[in-house]
């Protein structure tokens, strides 16, 4: 009896690590990955091992060394070529750099953010303090704009905006031992997306990831997003 317990126990660990749940907040739905840092094998995709772009959340299952994935959403924007546009780091490497000044479009809605994750941690820095404190990331994308900055939302998200997408993005905690990934299920806008980061999930900084491409692979809930070519995509993946 105690073996099949330990049986259980190895077998149930990974997806313990990874918990979605669909929540309503204030009558609009999120669904959100609660992804533990600590026990996850959380990274960043974007080219295979031929530098061709992976381009959607389901490929990550035929790349090789990958057994499973429990997880995965798109992870910041990219050019029509599919290149990430601002910072972006893989596995150590570097493949784009940090930009810094304000630009068109949501990325460049400054102050945007850098999502910096590590083996054991992770965490959600406003792009000039990861330009002044240059953290160690194993794996790094930059998007924008932050939606919480220091537990206040963005400057310049207005209370009656009529800009409304379905939008993606992450938080995590003030440790940084658990990363939460959100979708809206419906359209909302900037400060309701934000404010569900802020008062629904009460975490100090969130960043956003992207809106109209928006997708997730969430197995535990039967959810497969399938739509547009994407660049930049986080997963948590089981090897085997």
């Amino acid at each position: 009896m105690r073996w099949l317990v330990m049986l259980w126990a190895l077998w149930a660990a990974p997806a313990l690590a990874v918990t979605c749940e669909d929540v309503t907040y204030q009558g609009q739905s999120f669904t959100t990955c609660k992804v533990d840092v600590t026990k996850a094998d959380l990274r960043l995709f974007h080219e295979d091992a031929n530098g061709d772009v992976i381009g959607s959340l389901r490929a990550i299952a035929d790349l090789p060394g990958v057994k499973a994935v429990l997880f995965a959403m798109n992870a910041g924007m990219y050019h029509d070529d599919r290149s990430p546009v601002g910072h972006y780091v893989e596995n150590g490497v570097e493949v784009m750099r940090v930009i810094s000044n304000a630009g068109p479009g949501n990325f460049g809605l400054l102050p945007n953010g850098v999502f910096c994750i590590n083996d054991d941690h992770a965490q959600v820095y406003e792009t000039g303090i990861f330009l002044d404190e240059q953290p160690t990331c194993r794996d790094a994308t930059q998007s924008g704009p932050m939606l919480v900055i220091d537990g206040a939302l963005h400057p310049r998200f207005l209370p009656d905006s009529t800009s409304r997408f379905i939008r993606n993005g992450v938080g995590v905690n003030a440790s940084g031992t658990e990363a939460t990934f959100v979708i809206s299920n419906e359209a909302v806008t900037f400060h309701e997306f934000g404010s569900f980061f802020r008062d629904a999930l009460a975490l100090p900084n969130a960043l956003y990831f992207d809106g109209k491409v928006s997708r997730l692979h969430a197995p535990s809930l039967g959810r497969s997003d399938f739509g547009f070519q994407l660049g930049p995509m986080v997963a948590v993946v089981e090897k085997g």
